[in-house]
């Protein structure tokens, strides 16, 4: 069995070899703790955040966490998928307007792949109109908006605005995530649900999937 709180803190120390290891020896062993495993990465992407805030970690640390952390995601993906995976359909993800991160985003999208979504990644700095053109064109009820900075409440909020205005916000599902998101920004932006950590939004996406197919 691997020790959870070693496997965050090689995560938060960027120790690759050790992450890596801990997490092939979870595969070999079956599987059985992938969620814990991949709940142990987040938390060490935690620490990561704050080394950066603090000044320890600089931009490029950043850049080598989100690839440490993809390449878990990578190695736990096949023990991550939940039952039913192929085939839960087609969703829009991406960076909203003004905001240039994407780390987030694409471990969120290998996430939803391994969990069969047919993810239409529309990239970073996404104008919300682009978001409703591709919801019309490709019949799309479901939408993830990422953001990393504080502005990028105020384009989530944008591009709600812009799916109701286009008369698609009663069929349509919207998540958000993302540093600045929460419960309460979640609730102004006008979103349907908010996720802390890639596994929340495979989830609430999958509910979402199952019940738009029903």
């Amino acid at each position: 069995m691997v020790d959870m709180e070693k496997l965050a803190t090689s995560m938060g120390d960027l120790e690759e070899d050790d992450v890596n290891a801990a997490l092939r020896q979870v595969m070999d062993e079956g599987g059985s703790q992938a969620t814990e495993a991949m709940d142990a990465c987040q938390k060490g992407m935690n620490i990561i955040g704050e080394r950066f805030e603090s000044g320890e970690y600089f931009v490029g640390d950043l850049i080598y966490a989100g690839e440490l952390m993809t390449g878990a995601v990578d190695i736990l993906k096949d023990a991550l998928v939940s039952g039913g995976g192929a085939g839960a359909g087609k969703m829009i993800l991406c960076t909203v307007k003004d905001d240039l991160h994407d780390i987030g985003k694409n471990i969120v999208k290998a996430m939803l792949e391994a969990n069969g979504f047919e993810v239409i990644d529309l990239g970073i700095d996404t104008p919300a109109e682009t978001i409703v053109e591709t919801m019309k064109e490709q019949d799309v009820h479901i939408v993830a908006l990422s953001g990393v900075l504080t502005l990028a409440l105020d384009s989530m909020k944008s591009t709600v605005a812009a799916i109701t205005a286009a008369g698609l916000r009663d069929s349509a599902k919207i998540i958000i995530g993302g540093a600045p998101t929460n419960e309460e920004a979640c609730q102004m932006v006008g979103a349907d649900a908010w996720a802390q950590n890639p596994q929340k939004t495979v989830n609430t996406c999958r509910d979402w999937a199952a019940a738009f197919a029903a």
